[in-house]
């Protein structure tokens, strides 16, 4: 690996995120210096423009042509690069063949796709292959699902030492964010909820909330999933569904199970959103349980999905500004019990809009721990891990020097 020409390249550049993304690197990494790396897509006129508006610093970078549907041209790329990190989505519908190039030239990949049905097609097509050519595929390297999977691996080390073993327990609740959903985000959104409606097997997988572990990882507990109004004793507040659980619980129990149960066999997890005291509190939960349900069997239903995407939704491509994404944040607060029935508590906060200004930043940190901090050795080899199971507290320096996070112990009792 090497004499790879690139440590990274990012594919779909000249996406929204990836334009993000790339701005990024180039400010805190520049060109030329200690990393190398390039952007990628399918047409040279969008990255030479994606050069000229990322200004003079940028005027070296290096541009590879590569297609989605053009597997030569991504087997091409592959074998210029350490690592390559994917922005092109929806990855059910555009991601596979990358996926598939990366694990026969056995390089690393990252991206920051949501999309729990592709993630296990892809992990049941691939894996035991990228097992054999060293190349390590992380998922959901973006708002989904790194605070969430991050801050239970922060949570879970903190009570280790507090406590000397994890909590059996923990719930992750959103205590405030500000941000914008792009078209990207909206079209895999639309898309799962495409393919649930017309699959009831794939209704079924989406519930399962071990659907992304091992097949030899079964835990019997059944998990809590908050779907509607809910009070919580912990917080003393009222709460919500959070639109991002249906990944992030999935990934957090994936990081348990390939950490050997490091959380416990029976691990208990789930999230929701913080929505206030009293009954105005309790209004808002209702109504923003409400409206998710009716935006999901909306969604499902192609007459009324075809309204939403001509009339509501924001179009691939589009996004918010840059000053709404400075403007962003978000605050993520944990609890977790002990098997004693002690208390700690802690949080993960963002310094920008948590799909894309910050996303951008831990998209980028996390292919930077692929490229420099985790070697190929027998204890990291190739495979399907998360960001916790794979980076750990390497992931979780990254972001506190770099990416705008913070990881802090609240409370022990």
């Amino acid at each position: 690996m090497n004499d790879k020409q690139f440590d990274i390249v990012v594919f779909g550049a000249t996406s929204f995120v990836g334009q993000i993304l790339c701005r990024y690197l180039l400010e805190r990494y520049g060109v030329g210096r200690e990393v190398t790396w390039a952007i990628a897509g399918r047409s040279e006129a969008k990255l030479v423009n994606l050069k000229t508006d990322l200004g003079q610093g940028a005027a070296d970078l290096d541009i590879v042509i590569a297609d989605a549907s053009n597997e030569p041209s991504l087997k091409a790329m592959c074998q210029q690069t350490r690592v390559v990190i994917s922005t092109v989505g929806p990855y059910a519908l555009y991601g596979e063949p990358l996926v598939k190039t990366a694990v026969s030239e056995g390089i690393d990949y990252c991206d920051l796709t949501g999309e729990v049905q592709w993630i296990n097609k892809m992990i049941q097509r691939y894996e035991a292959q990228a097992k054999i050519t060293g190349a390590r595929i992380v998922h959901c390297c973006g708002f989904d699902s790194i605070p969430s999977d991050m801050g239970v691996y922060f949570l879970q080390q903190q009570a280790k030492h507090q406590f000397g073993t994890a909590c059996p327990t923990v719930k992750m609740r959103v205590k405030a964010a500000k941000g914008e959903f792009s078209g990207g985000t909206v079209a895999s959104i639309m898309n799962v909820a495409k393919e649930a409606g017309s699959d009831p097997k794939l209704r079924k997988e989406l519930a399962n909330p071990y659907s992304l572990c091992p097949p030899d990882f079964r835990p019997t507990r059944r998990q809590h999933n908050v779907k509607s109004a809910e009070f919580d004793e912990d917080y003393g507040a009222w709460t919500a569904p959070f639109v991002m659980g249906a990944i992030n619980t999935r990934i957090v129990h994936r990081s348990n199970a390939l950490q050997g149960a490091a959380y416990g066999q029976e691990f208990g997890y789930d999230e929701a959103m913080l929505t206030g005291k009293g009954l105005k509190g309790r209004a808002a939960a209702l109504g923003i349980a409400g409206a998710m349900g009716g935006f999901f069997v909306a969604s499902a239903i192609k007459p009324s999905r075809w309204a939403l995407e001509k009339f509501v939704l924001p179009k691939p491509g589009e996004g918010p500004s840059h000053k709404a994404q400075e403007q962003g944040f978000f605050d993520l607060r944990f609890v977790g019990m002990s098997p004693k029935g002690e208390l700690i508590r802690a949080k993960v906060t963002g310094d920008r809009d948590p799909g894309y200004g910050s996303t951008g930043k831990m998209l980028g940190e996390a292919a930077m721990c692929l490229a420099f901090d985790i070697d190929k050795t027998e204890r990291q080899p190739g495979g399907f891990w998360t960001p916790a199971s794979l980076f750990g507290q390497k992931a979780i320096d990254r972001l506190i020097a770099n990416a705008g996070l913070r990881f802090e112990l609240l409370e022990i009792r």
